[in-house]
């Protein structure tokens, strides 16, 4: 199965092993868009407002593209400053696009709880609870 991982960048440094992990189980794995320059959105921030709505803009078409190239999507949603399996406004419209192109979508932890679990769970993600041999 062809799998995208995304997460919130803050999750990059988790990635490696995961990514050994899926491929040793016979997945081809994709990173995210900015995983081998994860100062990209920051870089467009100092250029200005207009740089960087443009830069969220393209990295928006990226995932849709590359989503549909896809068999499914591995959320990675584990705690950040101080929220339990977080997923970020980037990562949800993500897992929103995966959603509506009909691949399977695998969340690494269970649904946050919060604004977005109800829409989350719209999405009847597979939740592996770090288990990647659930992922098929």
């Amino acid at each position: 199965m062809k799998i995208l991982i995304i997460c919130s960048k803050a999750f990059y440094k988790d990635i490696a092993p995961i990514k050994e992990k899926l491929e040793q189980n016979g997945h081809v794995v994709e990173l995210p868009n900015s995983y081998y320059e994860p100062d990209a959105e920051k870089k467009s921030w100092d250029l200005g407002e207009k740089a960087h709505s443009e830069f969220k803009a393209r990295m928006f078409k990226m995932s849709e593209e590359r989503i549909a190239t896809m068999d499914a999507v591995l959320t990675l949603n584990f705690d950040k400053n101080g929220k339990k399996n977080y997923i970020g406004g980037a990562t949800f419209i993500e897992i929103y696009e995966a959603f509506m192109k009909g691949k399977k979508i695998y969340l690494y932890n269970n649904i946050p709880k919060g604004m977005l679990y109800d829409e989350i769970s719209g999405f009847s993600p597979i939740i592996i609870n770090g288990n990647i041999n659930l992922i098929k």
